[in-house]
């Protein structure tokens, strides 16, 4: 087995998260998956259209994909780790089947399953997750070669419509901070950032 070939540089996670957060201007939903991931979200800026993940792991992409289903006019955006993708790799043709216009999803891939312990994924080795999202048939699908490249693709994927799929290769850095953990508060709390009402 060898290494996915791409030119990708290794990013840290927390400061992609806050570029992120700095770039979003109309209440899009951000969809955070488990542990490092959702971490970093809820220190890079607290939204009420902010969802954290709490131990569904490999749930962020389809939950993400429902809400921009279910509000066609709000862009959503999926934060997923590598591991939690590939626990969950038939959302992405779901995803290409369903070809919603207002869905990213951004997966933080630094080849190992972080918050167990280190171990590594097939993204260590053999999977190329660009080239997976590509063959399920999501065509606007890159890997972010730097900071810089990184913010030209989320801006295209918020101005230009999707689905897309964007892979930044990240360092071994821990999540920043920790996830209120009260899921009533945090369904409650992205619910009203949502305008639903209950």
């Amino acid at each position: 087995m060898t290494v996915p070939q791409h030119n990708a540089k290794v990013m840290n996670r927390f400061a992609l998260t806050k570029r992120l957060v700095a770039a979003l201007k109309r209440e899009e939903a951000v969809i955070a998956g488990i542990g490092n991931t959702n971490f970093d979200l809820w220190s890079s800026g607290r939204r009420p259209q902010n969802f954290y993940m709490l131990g569904s792991m490999g749930l962020a992409i389809p939950i993400a994909l429902g809400v921009a289903i279910a509000q066609p006019r709000r862009h959503v955006i999926a934060l997923e780790g590598d591991g939690s993708l590939l626990m969950q790799l038939g959302c992405l043709s779901t995803v290409a089947v369903q070809a919603p216009r207002n869905l990213t999803i951004i997966v933080w891939d630094n080849g190992i399953y972080q918050i167990t312990g280190g171990q590594p994924t097939a993204s260590a080795t053999a999977a190329d997750l660009v080239a997976i999202a590509r063959g399920s048939g999501i065509a606007r699908s890159a890997w972010a070669a730097d900071e810089a490249d990184f913010d030209r693709l989320v801006a295209e994927a918020l101005h230009d419509g999707g689905p897309s799929f964007i892979a930044a290769r990240i360092d071994g850095e821990p999540g920043v901070g920790t996830t209120d953990r009260d899921p009533v508060q945090i369904r409650a709390r992205f619910m009203e950032g949502l305008g639903v009402k209950r």
